[in-house]
């Protein structure tokens, strides 16, 4: 699998919450760096775990080169990370589309933007996609690796560039778009409407700046829609590509195997190109333990204190891990059935978090040659 990933420009690994997406992504990064290119990881999840993965005390919206020499081998390109500034992206889109300067001024400094620019449905999300692009166009990196931002529907990642690009394209948007929407246009002739009486509640409600900041607002985005429309359909062209891989994230748990399962035919049949899925802290299935007494024997030969509570307590722990194993075993079935001629890749349950670099070159070993 890796092998395959080394010829594309764009990895995104995706699943659910908790199972260990940020520390496969690191990983892969690091073993794709191993490989010897020039690669750069990028988070947006507020929890910072990136940086405590990968030993650093912080990231920025701009890359940062990894101190990961020690880890990388002779040979091997760089390691890069970036922490995605969802505000500061969306920033710079409005700085590609805008009209002109001043264009661009009033709505970076409008207060209706400052607070709204997050907050759009899919915004994050589409964000990080549109970083992805941003990186992609700069040409500094020969592979870029997303952790995708943690969301309760893995799907809504998919989603967020259609989204963005219907709530721009909407009808009512469009429409208080329209200069004839604007302060002292049909817009304010509809709320003056009525001696008044629309527009005084807002103002009593709102105050009447807030108003001229909302008209501001509106006709600040005039005449930028189709751009970000059209950035939308390049961003999901660019997700679709050969440029592109998409690697599933998942755990044995029930929850998030059928997320699993449903994000892999969801990117199988709209068409994205699903390189395979990363089952992560498998457990390996022990053999069936040695009678109890025969236990004892041995570890009292071998001059045990209490051999015999030392024997039970052994055997109920090889009892709990082929639990945990037989359980995998299942887990393991049901991807493959669902993945099919994917790649389905096994990084073991380690004996101890993987947290910096040394941690996060283990699992990047286990991700195979």
């Amino acid at each position: 699998m890796i092998a395959d990933l080394t010829t594309r420009r764009l990895v995104i690994c995706c699943g659910t919450g908790g199972v260990g997406k940020t520390t496969i992504s690191a990983a892969l990064a690091l073993r794709l760096a191993q490989s010897g290119a020039r690669t750069v990881v990028v988070t947006i999840d507020p929890a910072r775990r990136l940086a405590s993965a990968l030993g650093m005390t912080g990231l920025s919206d701009e890359p940062r080169r990894v101190p990961a020499d020690a880890v990388l081998g002779e040979g091997a390109g760089e390691l890069w990370a970036l922490q995605l500034d969802a505000k500061a992206t969306f920033d710079r889109l409005v700085s590609r589309y805008a009209a002109d300067e001043a264009a661009r001024t009033r709505i970076l400094e409008n207060r209706i933007y400052r607070h709204l620019s997050g907050a759009v449905a899919g915004a994050q999300e589409y964000m990080a996609v549109e970083r992805l692009h941003e990186l992609v166009e700069d040409g500094d990196f020969e592979c870029i690796v997303l952790d995708t931002p943690p969301a309760t529907n893995a799907l809504d990642f998919l989603d967020a560039p259609q989204r963005i690009t219907r709530f721009i394209e909407g009808r009512a948007l469009r429409l208080l778009l329209r200069p004839g929407a604007v302060a002292g246009g049909l817009g304010w002739k509809i709320l003056h409407a009525g001696s008044g009486t629309v527009l005084g509640l807002l103002e009593r409600l709102t105050g009447a700046q807030l108003l001229r900041d909302v008209s501001d607002f509106l006709a600040g985005f005039d005449g930028m829609y189709q751009g970000f429309a059209d950035r939308a359909t390049a961003v999901r062209t660019l997700l679709l590509s050969e440029q592109s891989a998409f690697l599933v994230i998942a755990a044995a748990e029930p929850d998030s195997l059928g997320q699993a399962v449903a994000l892999s035919r969801r990117l199988t049949s709209d068409g994205f190109p699903l390189s395979g899925v990363v089952l992560n802290r498998v457990h390996a299935l022990p053999g069936e333990p040695p009678a109890e007494q025969e236990l004892a024997d041995a570890l009292a030969a071998a001059g045990a204190e209490d051999p015999g509570a030392l024997a039970r307590d052994a055997i109920a722990a090889i009892a709990d891990e082929r639990v945990l194993g037989l359980r995998d075993l299942d887990a393991r079935a049901e991807l493959h059935a669902a993945i099919r001629d994917g790649a389905l890749i096994e990084v073991p349950s380690l004996a101890h978090e993987p947290v910096e670099l040394p941690g996060i070159a283990e699992v990047a070993a286990a991700l195979g040659p």
